[in-house]
């Protein structure tokens, strides 16, 4: 069997670009196909494999305004002679245009919320230029058009989170299959708490970090946050001498991160969240905003859920009253259940499982259902 893995762009190394590393353990003779890629972010896992660019990829620093030529992008891919296609949607990846017996198999991280969950706040709220705001109209209407139309490319969609499962339903009216993202839960290691809290996340508004940074820094708490992005100055500007800006840090600093905070931060809504399963796995609790995937993976032994940014410091206090309750090893148990090997397992289980799938599929129950009609 030849296959391929489509993923969206490679130029970091986040919950997207992991569970691309898991598909090619799964895969290992597929090909690489994606919009932009940069050598210098690849894991040792991506460089054993061919990776094929878009005619894009010369202008990947400004990928994110590149946006409306993507689809164009996609479909120039040459996909003839592949017997299995896997796509890693997020931004678009689902796009290609596959022969008519290749297999589509799409792992959804979410419908790209930029066109639909967040696209009124992305136009009214973030962007700032008035020009900008009125060429995104039309330009996000033909997007959606083509998003929603490239969904009946794919023969299976598969969703990280029962959460991204609701969106794909509401999103494409297409069936989806829950199989959470793999991580690297034995990694991770618990020591003794120092006075900090913990976020890890991209700095982007709907990360709403902001909402740490204001209260942390009312209440004089100690807040790190690791992780870089274009919201940096703002948060920078408005925080105080008690929260310290970590930018981008290597996978073991990460690690000791984790393993010596109080507790872990969520202030946004995650399609499913890596990064507080990796502090579970660290033995550590987790103060998280009640919506998305955080519901999914979030004990109640081992977390403690608010409603709004109002409600922020009410559930750290309600955290310090029950530090002294957690243990380390039942969060550590708990996280084992989002590990790679039942990544892995389920996800290879359902590749083998696609041919019989297939042949029950509707579209070939119909055919075979005219045909027996016509004779």
């Amino acid at each position: 069997m030849r296959a391929a893995i489509v993923h969206y762009w490679l130029l970091n190394q986040r919950g997207g670009e992991k569970v691309v590393n898991s598909l090619c353990r799964l895969l290992p003779g597929a090909d690489i196909f994606t919009l932009f890629c940069d050598p210098e972010t690849l894991s040792p896992e991506l460089r054993t494999h061919r990776i094929t660019t878009s005619f894009l990829n010369p202008l990947r620093r400004q990928y994110r305004s590149l946006l409306p030529l993507m689809p164009m992008a996609l479909e120039s891919f040459d996909l003839r002679g592949y017997d299995l296609v896997v796509s890693s949607e997020s931004g678009p990846a689902k796009g290609v245009i596959t022969s008519s017996n290749t297999r589509h198999i799409c792992y959804c991280h979410t419908p790209m919320r930029y066109l639909w969950d967040l696209y009124p706040a992305y136009r009214n709220e973030w962007t700032n230029s008035r020009w900008k705001r009125a060429l995104m109209t039309p330009l996000s209407n033909y997007l959606r058009l083509w998003d929603y139309a490239s969904a009946a490319r794919v023969d299976r969609f598969v969703a990280n989170s029962r959460n991204v499962q609701t969106r794909i339903w509401k999103t494409y009216r297409r069936e989806s299959e829950v199989i959470h993202p793999p991580v690297d839960v034995d990694s991770f290691y618990w020591k003794p708490a120092e006075d900090y809290f913990l976020a890890v996340s991209e700095l982007v508004p709907y990360k709403q970090i902001d909402s740490l940074v204001r209260s942390f820094s009312a209440t004089g708490r100690k807040l790190k946050i690791a992780g870089a992005g274009p919201e940096y100055r703002k948060l920078r500007a408005m925080a105080g001498r008690n929260v310290e800006f970590l930018g981008r840090v290597s996978d073991v600093e990460l690690r000791e991160l984790y393993a010596r905070c109080r507790a872990f931060l969520m202030p946004g809504e995650e399609d499913f969240g890596m990064t507080p399963v990796e502090a579970l796995a660290s033995g550590k609790p987790v103060i998280a905003l009640a919506r998305g995937g955080a519901l999914e993976t979030v004990p109640g032994f081992g977390g403690v859920f608010y409603d709004d940014a109002a409600g922020l410091a009410d559930a750290i206090a309600r955290l310090e009253l029950i530090e002294h309750t957690i243990r380390p090893a039942e969060l550590q148990s708990w996280a084992r259940q989002f590990s790679e090997e039942e990544f892995l397992r389920r996800m290879g289980a359902l590749l083998e499982l696609e041919p019989e799938d297939r042949r029950r599929s509707p579209g070939v129950l119909a055919a075979k259902n005219f045909g027996e009609s016509a004779q």
